[in-house]
């Protein structure tokens, strides 16, 4: 008797176990919960959860520029620190997958992008895996993003800085932290002295 209860033990810990492993890998390979977990690693700059969603390199394309650029999980993540210095907020306003892609409507606004159109900017995009890591982000279209008061207000503050604080001349280029962080007190220094938005 005792035999059988063990062995019948002893079955349903292995069924309950290879549920569990198969659990684990649908999980694993849930693409809407891998966006999800990278939209809240963008808003939280939190490069370490960013170097286990992405893959050894992933390419952002921008469809209305026509431009394409393919970062390595390392560059990615010096940009993303360039980011955070601007404080990002992101938000996820629609999202699904549809044939092994994910669609997402996603609203952003920081420092800089509320200096340069004083609005957030909403988008939407695609995300394509390479089994559970993204490795292609593309940019289909801007549903709000007024270009021209971008690159007005972008070309003022270069130009005032050229003129006024030469220290801080060359903060576009490159993205780094350190850029970053002078492309912060640049926008700063102006609004001190422009009077802010």
């Amino acid at each position: 008797m005792n035999k059988r209860v063990i062995s019948f033990l002893l079955f349903i810990t292995v069924c309950v176990s290879c549920k569990t492993s198969e659990n684990e890998k649908n999980k694993t390979f849930n693409k809407l919960e891998i966006a999800s977990q990278y939209y809240k690693a963008l808003d939280q700059s939190d490069s370490t959860k960013m170097i286990s969603l992405v893959g050894d390199s992933i390419v952002i394309r921008e469809n209305e520029d026509n431009y394409e650029e393919r970062f390595s999980c390392q560059r990615y993540n010096t940009w993303l620190a360039w980011e955070s210095v601007f404080d990002p907020t992101y938000k996820i306003l629609e999202m699904k997958e549809a044939k092994n892609i994910v669609t997402a409507k996603v609203s952003k606004t920081d420092k800089r992008i509320f200096f340069l159109t004083q609005e957030p900017v909403v988008w939407v995009e695609t995300l394509q895996f390479d089994q559970n890591r993204i490795v292609k982000v593309n940019r289909i279209e801007y549903e709000v993003f007024n270009i021209e008061k971008f690159v007005k207000n972008r070309d003022s503050l270069v130009q005032w800085i050229d003129k006024h604080h030469k220290e801080l001349s060359g903060f576009l280029y490159p993205q780094t932290k350190s850029t970053g962080i002078k492309y912060l007190k640049a926008i700063e220094l102006y609004n001190k002295e422009k009077g802010s938005y």
